[in-house]
């Protein structure tokens, strides 16, 4: 950023001096051009005093890179919440300090220079619509400081210096969470180690189930019921929760720390939507893992668009016979319910002719993975996510009771299903956290032992450099997600929010095992090493849940209304 000619000159730490009062000084500068995009893109996406949605189709590079400038701009203030709760608990020690400062320091730049919404994408303010002007409010004496020593070479190796001190620790620097999370934390850190990480390269390779022992002992410790309330044989924990147990989860796997996605989603379903019959029914059963559910949502050719969905479900006297595809339904084999979206209304082409079903199945095995009535599947070969394998659905007058009828209404099903995104989002958010976490590990031990010219890859500033971003973006990501699931626990509106958390979290846990991969070189590429499985479960997290390009569009429209 173009310098003004003050006086920088600052100590030779590379920790800044005053840092909390530095990047609390850059936020306003950073607000002031959101504002001013926000009143550019909403210039060229109103019709007649109102957003239309053709608009923003026509000019989607603006709107989603608002939805980005704005996902910079909550990321840098949840960071500056988390230093600040930090230092008033005396827990802002260097480790901390170094990972604010190069927060900042990048993340600023990236505002500035250029924002990467994908690797081949990258997003300037003047594609929003912002002049010269409209950028020289960012050239502010904190902004310009902080971009010009914020993340510095010897920030990177000093950080990547401590990380290797304090590797026994389990997350980089402190999470800010309080003692009871960081308790949960360390027990399913325990559980993935024990129980998971030894396994779940040889899952992947022979594209094996999570073993039945598993999910047992996932209930045995609360997984499926964390956050259904007690009154239903859950353990009615907050999201917060959810998010460290999803982490450290997918942390040993994604695979199985998505498991609970399921159990989540469809406990959202019929806590929102269900009657209480349907939740005395239910929820006991699926806190417990004795009812494992998937979500069957998804049509060939439809992808996002859910509204176009065109399974049908007939009325047959009180109860319903359902036709039509369905496809990429996670763990479907096995499971005892599905949340079913169909069409009840057939004269309609929209969301409002949809209704939700908790259709119930017999479980599959290998010789016979769909053996229920009017229900046939195969699988779906992928590169990744593979415990609990993705399969394509053929319904032909499958059989749903009547009392299954998620909240005995028909036309719901698009809102019921609404009301679950805003955990989902989170959830995966997590996951992102989790697997970007995965890939730090074995990208900082692979650097620790591989020699080469007389010394270790990680003393090599490039490759240091590489796991010390890893550690200030996995932060970031991390913070947002808390965010989200704070204002989640706390009952307020956070769909924007957790699209944030999921658009930032999933490009993050793709670039951390992009450079994991790296690290190890021609290693990277072979499939016995870990990373290689990483990369590919990686890679997924930026479609399901909402893919990125989906979630811009959500969080821009939330912005401009």
């Amino acid at each position: 950023m173009p310098h003004d000619g003050q006086d920088m000159t600052l100590k030779q730490s590379p920790v800044l001096a005053d840092l909390l009062a530095l990047t609390a000084a850059a936020l306003p500068a950073v607000d002031d051009v959101l504002m001013r995009a926000k009143s550019a893109v909403r210039a060229v996406v109103e019709d007649g005093g109102r957003v239309s949605g053709k608009l923003i189709e026509e000019n989607q590079t603006a709107a989603h890179g608002l939805a980005w400038l704005a996902t910079y701009a909550q990321s840098l203030t949840q960071m500056q919440n988390w230093a600040a709760r930090l230092d008033a608990d005396g827990r802002f020690g260097e480790v901390e300090q170094l990972i604010h400062q190069i927060a900042f320091g990048e993340y600023l730049w990236q505002i500035y220079g250029g924002i990467p919404m994908s690797q081949g994408e990258i997003l300037r303010l003047q594609d929003i619509g912002l002049t010269q002007d409209d950028m020289r409010a960012l050239m502010q004496p904190a902004v310009m400081t902080l971009t010009q020593t914020g993340n510095t070479q010897a920030a990177r190796m000093r950080l990547v210096t401590l990380m290797q001190e304090q590797s026994a620790n389990i997350t980089v620097g402190a999470s800010g969470l309080d003692d009871e999370l960081e308790m949960i934390r360390e027990q399913f850190r325990r559980f993935s180690i024990e129980r998971v990480e030894p396994h779940a390269h040889d899952w992947h390779l022979k594209d094996e189930l999570i073993p039945i022992e598993i999910i047992e002992e996932m209930a045995e410790l609360g997984v499926f019921g964390l956050t259904i309330p007690e009154e239903y044989g859950g353990f009615g924990l907050s999201k917060a929760s959810m998010c460290v147990v999803s982490e450290e989860l997918s942390r040993g796997y994604i695979g199985v720390g998505s498991l609970g996605t399921r159990s989540e989603i469809a406990a959202e379903l019929i806590l929102c939507g269900g009657t209480e019959a349907q939740k005395q029914h239910w929820l006991p059963g699926i806190a417990s893992a004795e009812i494992l559910p998937t979500a069957v949502f998804t049509e060939p050719n439809t992808g996002s668009d859910l509204g176009s969905l065109r399974t049908r479900a007939v009325r047959k006297g009180d109860d319903w016979e359902v036709t039509g595809n369905k496809t990429w339904i996670t763990h479907a084999s096995r499971t005892h319910v599905m949340t079913l979206l169909a069409r009840t209304e057939p004269d309609t082409t929209d969301y409002r002719g949809l209704s939700m079903f908790l259709a119930e199945k017999t479980p599959g095995d290998d010789a016979n993975p769909f053996p229920t009535p009017g229900m046939t599947g195969g699988e779906i070969e992928v590169l990744g996510y593979r415990g609990m394998k993705e399969y394509e659905l053929a319904f032909d007058g499958f059989a749903v009771k009547g009392e299954n009828l998620l909240g005995g209404e028909t036309g719901k099903g698009f809102k019921q299903l609404m009301q679950t995104f805003e955990s989902a989002r989170i959830q995966t958010a997590a996951r992102a956290v989790g697997v970007a976490q995965s890939a730090l590990d074995v990208g900082m031990q692979y650097a620790q032992d591989r020699k080469q010219f007389g010394q270790s890859l990680i003393n090599f500033p490039r490759v240091g450099g590489k796991l010390a971003m890893m550690a200030v973006e996995i932060m970031i990501a991390r913070q947002l997600t808390y965010f989200s699931a704070h204002e989640k626990d706390n009952d307020r509106r956070c769909d924007l929010e957790a699209g944030m958390a999921k658009l930032l979290g999933a490009r993050i846990a793709w670039a951390c095992a992009d450079n994991a991969l790296q690290i190890h070189g021609g290693n990277g590429f072979a499939l016995e090493y870990k990373v290689s499985r990483i990369l590919c479960d990686a890679r997924i997290l930026n479609i399901f849940e909402g893919a990125a390009e989906i979630q811009a569009q959500v969080i821009a429209r939330r912005l401009l209304d």
